[in-house]
């Protein structure tokens, strides 16, 4: 146990500014409902709609660029700094290609929106904010690749002041752009986009500039950025990117996809499902940032060769985890209605939202879980069995039933919420006791 217990501290040294860079991300869209919510519940809804489409995207790039953080922790515990220049380099010549591409499609699927079924009103508002967050992808995906690299050398706190002022700019940008304050007119929707383009990409040229400077990070930056590329590398870093963002992808996509049946239920239920989803997003960056220390720490084990240390700094994030999402869970049931009512005025959204935090406190535990095994698992480089896994979690458990108990038995959006906290408590379990053996 005291093995487990002297893990804990530096794990969480490591994870507190991560976890504050990851809540100050998330505060970006936590932002946009506020401001967006004010406007209205139709641009809540089409805001809703169509950022949940488009984090289906935004997570394959982030499964794609994961590599970055493992490798160069595994680099650094191997004391090679040119190898983790290699795979900066590398990381940022794949976001960039990913990103293009990535925002091509975004562009296209711009033109489809009205295949998915949603309210005319939802349609006519969304297209322009969608265009906009698609073209962020590119700068995004860079900053990612960047930050990942700065955690794994051991220098997180830049880059959580770095987001910390792209959400105090980005709130100012919706100010101005949503509401037409200053003499700009106002934007509504379209603002919102255009502020998260402008907080993003300005967020990587800060960064950048930041660790081109830093002496710290001297002995590990590239000498060159283009050219000369490793094929080997590029394998090395897909065959965990892929399954990462397969992974990444099952998950993201049944949340969106469950967000497309919620929103055949009609506005009022996706501009409660929007309020809800926001909050347990918000209270997940917690354990998400937890786990990205714990995956750059089992690697950094794995590098230097200490391999006794991988179950002790694995399971002891898994416990300090399960503290930080019962503590959320128990803020949603109790405090649920007053949360809801800082987003919209509209009572029946309320109460509907209220509801659905009240069942986002019940698979807190089991998302922390689900987040923490898995990135421990990347951190030993095992990722195609729990591809599979989070693949039945999500597709063969969590969806079919929502969509049973939900739009069949007609339990509304509480039974499409039931079914996804049933399939997170099943990759929770499953990852966990995957790791358990394979470190066994």
């Amino acid at each position: 146990m005291q093995r487990y217990l002297r893990e804990i501290r530096p794990t969480l040294a490591l994870a507190l500014p991560i976890i504050v860079g990851q809540v100050s991300q998330m505060l970006m869209g936590v932002t946009d409902s506020l401001m967006i919510g004010r406007a209205g519940t139709v641009p809540l809804a089409a805001s809703s709609f169509g950022g949940n489409v488009f984090a289906v995207f935004y997570v394959l790039g982030i499964g794609l660029l994961l590599p970055v953080s493992i490798l160069a922790s595994r680099a650094r515990g191997a004391n090679q700094p040119a190898e983790c220049a290699e795979y900066l380099r590398h990381g940022v010549a794949l976001a960039l290609a990913w990103g293009l591409l990535e925002t091509l499609g975004l562009g296209l699927l711009a033109t489809q929106l009205g295949r998915f079924g949603q309210a005319p009103e939802v349609l006519a508002l969304v297209t322009p904010f969608f265009l906009l967050i698609a073209a962020s992808l590119v700068p995004v995906f860079i900053y990612l690749v960047l930050r990942q690299f700065s955690e794994a050398m051991g220098h997180p706190w830049v880059p959580m002041l770095i987001m910390l002022g792209g959400v105090g700019l980005n709130a100012a940008l919706n100010w101005v752009l949503i509401y037409g304050h200053l003499g700009a007119p106002a934007l509504g929707l379209t603002g919102a986009g255009l502020s998260t383009l402008l907080s993003r990409t300005l967020g990587a040229v800060v960064i950048f500039a930041w660790l081109r400077r830093d002496p710290a990070i001297r002995a590990a930056w590239p000498a060159r950025w283009f050219g000369n590329y490793s094929r080997a590398r590029f394998r090395e870093m897909l065959h965990i990117g892929l399954p990462a963002s397969g992974m990444l992808l099952f998950e993201s996509s049944a949340f969106a996809t469950s967000t497309v049946m919620v929103g055949w239920l009609g506005a009022v239920p996706l501009a409660a499902h929007q309020i809800a989803i926001t909050c347990a997003s918000l209270s997940f960056m917690f354990p998400l940032g937890l786990s990205m220390a714990t995956s750059m720490r089992v690697s950094r084990a794995v590098g230097a060769g200490e391999l006794a240390r991988r179950r002790p700094i694995a399971f002891g994030s898994m416990g300090l985890g399960a503290l930080m999402t019962a503590t959320f869970g128990v803020m949603f049931f109790c405090f649920g209605a007053p949360i809801a009512a800082r987003f919209v005025r509209d009572a029946t959204v309320v109460a509907l939202a209220a509801q659905l935090l009240g069942v986002a406190a019940l698979f807190q535990l089991f998302d922390g879980g689900q987040v923490i095994g898995a990135a421990s698992l990347r951190g030993i480089t095992d990722v195609k069995v729990p591809a599979l896994i989070t693949f039945l979690a999500y597709w063969v458990v969590a969806l079919p039933l929502g969509y049973f108990l939900g739009v069949h038995r007609g339990f509304g959006a509480v039974g499409v919420w039931s079914g996804i906290a049933t399939g997170l408590a099943f990759a929770a379990i499953f990852l966990a006791a995957r790791f358990a053996r394979l470190t066994r």
